[in-house]
């Protein structure tokens, strides 16, 4: 059953084309057509990248190609966790990473659009904020927020959550992160063992995400950093 998608132009037809990655994929990306996704583009090398399902995530890396691999425009230099909306960018064509939804998964509780925030309580800067894995199988694994609303729960063989854990603890779904105006807030959504933040159990209210913060989801530990 497929758990995720990759969209892109084909460079040579302008043809829309797809290509479904389920639980333990493992595929090739290049300009050969023995590649499981075949891209014909002089910019793209003949093996050029791979996708690899691992621990409950796609894993992205560069093959050695000749121009390089960017994902967001950023080049890749190790591999890297995906997440929905990731632009996957073979120096010149460009794929586009999607988590496929569950029919099945019932509809998940909405964090409020707005949450008072006080001035003292606002993070004094602003960036591109991550998470990172500080136990459990995916420990070490560093995951960019790059959307504005992010879930989160356990990893399972059809989830739509845009991050997977592996850890039979944590609830499908469990959390939520979403930014509201300039910060960044974590909620419970209604998991079985609860979602804390340096110990502290969050409420319906959410709470505020400050640099260094360990939020504890089941019994693994994620730092959030900016």
């Amino acid at each position: 059953m497929a758990i995720a998608r990759l969209t892109w132009t084909h460079p040579e037809t302008n043809e829309s084309m797809s290509y479904d990655l389920a639980e333990g994929a493992k595929v090739t990306i290049g300009r050969a057509a023995s590649n499981e996704i075949s891209v014909p583009h002089v910019t793209v090398s003949r093996q050029h990248a791979g996708i690899e399902y691992t621990d409950g995530m796609f894993l992205v890396k560069d093959l050695g190609s000749s121009n390089g691999t960017f994902l967001n425009d950023e080049m890749l230099n190790s591999e890297f966790p995906l997440m929905t909306g990731d632009r996957i960018r073979l120096f010149g064509p460009e794929i586009l990473f999607t988590a496929t939804l569950d029919d099945e998964n019932p509809t998940q509780p909405q964090p409020p659009s707005t949450l008072p925030i006080n001035s003292a309580d606002r993070p004094a800067s602003i960036g591109t904020p991550h998470l990172l894995f500080l136990s459990g199988s995916q420990k070490d694994i560093t995951v960019p927020l790059g959307m504005h609303d992010i879930r989160i729960g356990r990893a399972t063989q059809n989830h739509s959550w845009e991050i997977g854990i592996q850890d039979s603890s944590v609830s499908r779904p469990h959390s939520r992160i979403h930014k509201v105006d300039e910060a960044w807030v974590v909620y419970d959504l209604g998991s079985s063992n609860g979602t804390l933040v340096n110990n502290v159990r969050v409420t319906e209210k959410g709470k505020i995400l400050v640099d260094g913060d360990v939020i504890t989801i089941g019994s693994t530990m994620l730092q959030f950093r900016l």
